[in-house]
């Protein structure tokens, strides 16, 4: 069970700016973007879900990007309500990071163009499926940027789509992306957009930076949270994605 349609490298590249900022791609965009992690194998979904290196990330750890990466302040800051969550919805909590990482850059307050917000850029659709509601004192938007309200529900969809999608994780991080049906649609494949595809990468490597015991467990340097990073994450293909589909 490949992530891609074929065999696919893995790369992540990235720099951090003179302000402090730092962006992340699959590809190398222009001159700045250095590699910084590498995939040496294709994916393989089952090898992913016992957390076996099916991605072999390589990185240079002492990077300031890859610590960045690693020792993000949110992390920390928001580990307590990922492992809850996790435990909550049988999610493995490394997973749920990768997916922060893709999604947000760590950033609570972000919000993209087509309206996903939070931590793990959930769109008020997704949260309205799930019973959050709008009142009086908070819109369904507002709700959503409550990290704990963010995290629990990409938490209960991410269960709901590995349960969609039986062992096929690879399915379910598309499916994160692109919806459900936009999946179905391409008969239980990774659908052909090149965002979702460089999505999938994305994920699957920080999935495995993430796991226990290793580059993220084995990585005993100091962050500097004095002043918090602004992560950008640019997925290549991103203008061409069709608008979001998704089960009822």
């Amino acid at each position: 069970m490949s992530l891609t349609a074929a065999s696919a490298h893995a790369d992540v590249y990235g720099y951090i700016d003179a302000e402090g900022m730092a962006h992340v791609s699959t590809e190398k965009i222009d001159e700045r973007y250095q590699l910084f992690m590498r995939g040496d194998a294709t994916f393989d979904s089952d090898k992913i879900a016992k957390g076996i290196p099916g991605v072999e990330t390589k990185g240079n750890m002492s990077s300031p990007l890859m610590k960045l990466m690693l020792q993000h302040p949110n992390l920390k800051k928001y580990e307590a309500m990922l492992d809850q969550s996790a435990k909550e919805f049988s999610v493995d909590p490394a997973l749920l990071k990768a997916i922060m990482a893709a999604e947000s850059g760590f950033n609570p307050g972000a919000v993209s163009p087509k309206g996903a917000i939070g931590l793990m850029q959930i769109m008020p659709e997704t949260a309205e499926r799930y019973g959050v509601q709008g009142d009086r004192r908070k819109t369904i938007q507002q709700k959503l940027t409550d990290p704990r309200i963010n995290i629990r529900l990409a938490a209960r969809y991410l269960r709901d789509l590995q349960v969609l999608f039986p062992k096929r994780l690879e399915l379910a991080i598309a499916s994160y992306n692109a919806g459900e049906r936009a999946v179905q649609k391409y008969n239980n494949q990774i659908p052909p957009y090149p965002e979702t595809r460089n999505y999938v990468q994305l994920v699957a490597q920080f999935y495995q930076l993430y796991q226990p015991g290793g580059s993220a467990g084995n990585n005993n340097g100091n962050a500097d949270t004095n002043k918090p990073r602004r992560v950008e994450i640019i997925l290549p293909g991103r203008r061409s994605m069709p608008p979001p589909t998704s089960l009822e």
